[in-house]
């Protein structure tokens, strides 16, 4: 198959005008939180809907493909039951068959299927090319509004613009134009980085020292800055690879906790990082760091924030609150990603106080480091628009 690629910007379902009574298949991002049957949170279906509701109002017939957890026999039944109040949605729990066949030869204009979790079928997370096609049969046109999945090379993302037109949707638009603006911010610049996932953001914040006027590390990062200066960190989570050869480990841009919550037993102290004992973790930033990460916050023009300061899923959640809350009080534009980090966000109803907040995680790190995603080169070099 013949490839091109693309020298324009990107290519947005908005960019058509015929879309009454074309088939189209929205790779959609709809990977929410379940509990009991019934979705805990809505955040990534209401990003969602203004793709989905333009197609329906344009007339096109909607074909919606999404995955829901990470084991293959979740469904999307609860999603469906959230989606159904909001568009006009049919559900059918299965991927390929007779059933679907006649519920897309039935399908009217100006209404979708949601199609059960695409990953409930090997081919997806294979990127097998069969599974791909015969998704593609499905529509007349692809779009990629998924980009929270978009790093993955699986068959929904990356298989099926090899086949049909493709574009991308609405959220995938704002996700694309925001991330942008922390690829090249206005000073001065912080970048605040907490988390487990230190393995993918030292290498991120290595460039980002480059661009930003300052870089705040806490989480597990933070603990490897503290071995390589010899401190005892106890039973702290750690990275394999030491942070020795790292251009990081005495840059002046970097700013690290002075002080650090520390948890020994059933006893919780904040102490300096140089006092940490063998018996004890670090789990959470501590409480001067906080003021001294204010400091710079209020005077930041652009604030980019990927992971919460400390353990938030084991309830150490205080200090990246009151980070969110220093966040939203100061007159910087703010961008913020990562599950743990929206969700402290939204616990404190400080949504709109920030300029976005981004539904990727390992995504947003890879696009914020890479500047592309695999679903995005798809589109750009196979996507026969």
């Amino acid at each position: 198959m013949k490839k091109k690629i693309k020298k324009a910007g990107l290519p947005f379902i908005t960019d058509r005008t015929d879309l009454k009574g074309k088939r189209v298949i929205v790779r959609a991002s709809l990977n929410v939180p379940v509990r009991d049957g019934v979705v805990q949170n809505y955040f990534r279906i209401m990003r969602a809907l203004p793709t989905l509701m333009y197609l329906i109002h344009h007339g096109a017939r909607v074909i919606i493909l999404a995955h829901i957890g990470r084991d293959p026999k979740e469904t999307l039944e609860p999603v469906y039951n959230v989606l159904r109040d909001q568009l006009p949605v049919t559900y059918v729990p299965k991927i390929t068959g007779r059933k679907v066949e006649k519920v897309l030869a039935e399908l009217e204009p100006g209404s979708a299927i949601l199609l059960e979790n695409v990953r409930s079928e090997e081919g997806e997370i294979a990127n097998d090319q069969k599974f791909a096609e015969t998704l593609a049969t499905y529509g007349d046109l692809y779009v990629n509004d998924a980009f929270p999945v978009s790093h993955r090379e699986q068959a929904s993302i990356v298989g099926i613009p090899q086949y049909l037109p493709s574009y991308f949707g609405l959220a995938f638009r704002e996700e694309y134009s925001q991330l942008m603006k922390a690829i090249n911010p206005s000073a001065p610049a912080l970048f605040i980085s907490g988390g487990a996932k230190s393995e993918t953001k030292r290498p991120l914040l290595e460039k980002y020292v480059k661009k930003y006027d300052h870089v705040f590390v806490a989480g597990v990062l933070a603990n490897d800055f503290f071995v390589a200066r010899g401190y005892e960190v106890g039973t702290s989570l750690v990275s394999k690879d030491p942070l020795t050869d790292s251009v990081l480990l005495n840059h002046e841009k970097v700013l690290l906790p002075v002080d650090v919550v520390v948890q020994g037993g059933s006893t919780v102290r904040v102490t300096t990082p140089d006092d940490v004992q063998p018996n004890e973790r670090i789990v959470d930033a501590g409480p001067q760091s906080l003021e001294l990460l204010n400091t710079y916050i209020q005077k930041a023009a652009t604030i980019l924030w990927n992971g919460p300061l400390g353990s938030y899923e084991e309830g150490f959640e205080e200090h990246t609150k009151i980070c969110a809350e220093y966040i939203a009080a100061s007159k910087g534009y703010s961008i913020v990603g990562g599950g743990d980090t929206v969700a402290a966000i939204e616990s404190l109803a400080l949504n709109d106080k920030f300029g976005f907040l981004s539904a990727a995680g390992g995504a947003m790190l890879q696009f914020l480091g890479d500047g592309t995603l695999s679903g995005i080169r798809a589109v750009m070099t196979d996507g026969k628009v």
